[in-house]
């Protein structure tokens, strides 16, 4: 079993950590609280964009939907007239510094998420583990508004607006934070961010997370997805044409299962190839002896090179809320956007105190 294998174990699977791990995650919560009060007090300094900034995170380690989520309000936002620019961490690519990212870039270098956002999204992207400098070209590049995908525990870039995403299904795992748990912060967090989305079933997730919110019921938004991709050739096939076939489905996401879940609601027997989070892929992890389809996300997708043939596809996803949810979750972020910007009248881009922090 891998590492991410046993952690998920400890963390899905068991009512309480072994008791090793317990002393790793009391140090972990008190380093990260000692760390947001720093930046509270004004200790370490923040970097104010001239422009309003959302923040999409979540609260446990893997896949829960973010970028989805930031996919679909980067949409919705240029729909409605703004210049969204989209800011990520380029995780597992190998470029230092911050960069634009182009739709033609090499995956190695930027990561996974990275091209997929900028190819989805039709919006400029920036990567950079230092958000405020990626966030900083966007600004110089004409956008008026900052979504990060993933960033929310990132507190040296100032913020108007923070969503988190919640897995339906996993939720908090054992509660408990790393390493002992999934828990990047405690729930109570909760309790200061202007709205919870929760991607899944809404019959499986409460509308209430163990009270520590006041303020009205969860989002609920779920991945929708209806066709495959060919990665040669571009060609789409309904997905409910694999129905009563044997199919290859691999997934290098936070949360595989979800993706397998979603096949066998198509009616297909799926023979699992789960990943660790982001790994890179090769000619052997795609080519099996039978002829059965290769099926997989667009984030892996991504990441193959010419040697695809027929078999292989991808499943591009969407995020789909209820009408009643996409308006409350939108008429959210512009109040906050409206009062980012009433707030920072001739913001200053750069710090206001102290030395800069990325």
């Amino acid at each position: 079993m891998s590492t991410q294998g046993w952690f998920n174990r400890v963390w899905y699977d068991r009512a309480a950590p072994p008791w090793w791990l317990v002393p790793f995650s009391l140090t972990y919560g008190a380093i990260c609280a000692l760390r947001r009060l720093s930046y509270r007090r004004g200790w370490r300094s923040r970097t104010r964009l001239a422009c309003p900034v959302i923040v999409v995170g979540n609260l446990s380690v893997g896949g829960t939907g973010k970028t989805p989520l930031v996919i679909w309000l980067s949409k919705r936002l240029r729909a409605s007239g703004c210049k969204p620019g989209i800011v990520t961490r380029g995780y597992a690519g190998k470029l230092r510094g911050a960069h634009l990212v182009a739709v033609t870039a090499d995956p190695a270098l930027v990561g996974d998420e990275a091209l997929l956002l900028a190819r989805r999204s039709g919006v400029p992207v920036a990567l950079g583990a230092k958000r405020a400098q990626a966030a900083q070209l966007l600004v110089e590049a004409g956008c008026d508004v900052i979504l990060c995908d993933d960033g929310l525990q990132h507190y040296a870039l100032e913020r108007d607006c923070e969503l988190v995403v919640i897995d339906a299904d996993r939720r908090f795992g054992n509660g408990w934070l790393l390493p002992a748990g999934p828990l990047r912060e405690a729930p109570t967090r909760l309790g200061s961010v202007q709205a919870v989305v929760i991607n899944g079933s809404a019959a499986s997730s409460p509308d209430r997370w163990d009270g520590s919110r006041d303020d009205p019921r969860p989002l609920h938004m779920r991945l929708h997805a209806t066709h495959a991709v060919a990665l040669r050739g571009g060609s789409r096939k309904p997905l409910s044409a694999f129905a009563g076939s044997t199919v290859h489905a691999l997934a290098a996401i936070g949360n595989p299962q979800r993706f397998f879940k979603m096949l066998r609601g198509f009616g297909m027997t799926v023979i699992e190839h789960p990943l660790p989070d982001h790994a890179p892929l090769a000619c052997a992890d795609l080519m099996f002896s039978d002829g059965h389809p290769v099926l997989m996300t667009e984030k892996d997708a991504v990441k193959c090179g010419t040697w695809v043939d027929d078999r292989h596809w991808c499943v591009p996803v969407e995020a789909r809320f209820a009408d009643a949810d996409a308006r409350r979750l939108l008429e959210t972020v512009v109040k906050c956007m409206d009062a980012g910007r009433r707030a920072q009248g001739n913001a200053d881009p750069l710090p206001t105190r102290g030395k800069r922090h990325g």
